[in-house]
């Protein structure tokens, strides 16, 4: 139970922080987000706790690998499937189908960097887990 509760925490932090990005970043934001978001950060900390002693750049390139593939997945069933719109990549450089891209990855290694430094960290599994 006290596990539930923990990934259930995170997730909540990771949809708010998400939309958070999103909003200073683009100006706007979707609910998908926020259910993107909560997954990521979940991941990433599962990620972390499984790959504890594993070099940094080494969770930074799974974490962003998985954040892209979030982030695919989501725009297939909110941007293709259901045609909302949400975000359109088709102009930016190296993109796939409009729904990723490559300086869009390279932004999730560096977000990756940031968490895993900073804030997944050993004593960030103390508190929750």
């Amino acid at each position: 139970m006290k596990y539930l509760v923990s990934y259930l925490i995170i997730f909540l932090l990771g949809g708010q922080g998400y939309c958070t990005l999103e909003i200073i970043w683009r100006g706007r934001t979707h609910y998908s987000m926020f259910f993107a978001g909560g997954l990521a950060l979940s991941c990433l900390v599962f990620l972390g706790l499984q790959m504890n002693k594993a070099p940094i750049v080494q969770k930074c390139i799974i974490g962003a690998v998985i954040i892209t593939l979030i982030e695919l997945l989501f725009g297939y069933i909110f941007n293709i499937k259901y045609q909302m719109g949400v975000w359109d990549y088709s102009n930016m450089p190296l993109n796939f189908a409009g729904q990723i891209c490559l300086p869009y990855s390279l932004a999730w290694l560096f977000l990756c960097f940031i968490l895993f430094k900073w804030v997944i960290k050993d004593d960030f599994y103390t508190r929750f887990f």
